[in-house]
């Protein structure tokens, strides 16, 4: 991987849509791609992303809620407690929220930038975040919680949204 801009991509690109290759050691290459999503993640004003929103089909994310960035390679869920509903968007659907249902607690295993295991236990916005992240990296966004009609909704939104970029150009 050289130095480019990692772009986000949105809603239609196929790598989006797959599930995401374990990494099998954390490398420099690596280790530059989390350092280039993080980037992208703040420009965006994000909380969180995975890799496949910038395009490379690899388990790895970037958080941070506030409390400080963790960089995490083939994250897993291992345990989750709880309910909460959260309106939630998402870099890869500007514009679009989605109330979804998950666990209000998790516990994550995962590989730091390092390669040493780390276990995480989240609660709240942090366990929301993680879980949204881990499900890009099994090819699921937060339109597959959507209703049929806010389903509908979004695609029409995300069509006059792409309809406007393209008239820019």
């Amino acid at each position: 991987m050289t130095e480019t801009k990692l772009k986000i991509k949105i809603l239609g690109e196929a790598v989006l849509r797959k599930k995401a290759k374990p990494v099998r050691e954390v490398t420099d290459e690596h280790r530059q791609a989390l350092s280039q999503m993080t980037k992208a993640m703040y420009a965006g004003s994000g909380v969180g992303l995975a890799a496949p929103q910038v395009g490379l089909s690899l388990q790895m994310i970037v958080v941070d809620i506030g409390e400080g960035l963790y960089k995490l390679v083939n994250p897993k869920i291992t345990k989750k407690q709880g309910i909460q509903v959260n309106s939630e968007g998402c870099l890869s659907l500007p514009g679009v929220s989605v109330k979804v249902r998950r666990a209000k607690q998790v516990w994550v295993m995962a590989q730091d930038e390092s390669n040493r295991s780390i276990e995480i236990q989240a609660k709240d916005l942090f366990a929301c975040v993680l879980q949204h992240e881990i499900d890009h990296l099994k090819g699921k966004m937060i339109i597959d919680y959507a209703s049929f009609l806010g389903k509908l909704r979004v695609k029409r939104k995300l069509a006059v949204l792409k309809k406007s970029k393209s008239s820019k150009l």
